[in-house]
């Protein structure tokens, strides 16, 4: 998974603009264009980020580790 381009699209999937996530972030519109190139974040960061989106990227996180999980005992 790479959480910069999930939290790409969901923000173009709301229509929102990296300056909207900026601001709410407290931070630059440059930062936010690096977090979409990042394949992992911080936690307080992703927490903040998902905080003001009001979307849970960590459940995104947590469903690809079940998946992985369930695969390996698949494959036993």
């Amino acid at each position: 998974m790479h959480i910069g381009q999930l939290i790409r699209q969901e923000l173009d999937s709301r229509q929102l603009s990296p300056s909207w996530l900026a601001s709410k972030i407290y931070c630059s519109r440059q930062h936010v264009y690096n977090i979409f190139h990042k394949e992992n974040l911080d936690v307080e960061l992703l927490r903040r980020i998902s905080l003001a989106m009001e979307y849970n990227f960590f459940a995104e996180i947590a469903r690809e580790v079940d998946d992985c999980i369930a695969q390996a005992a698949d494959s036993k």
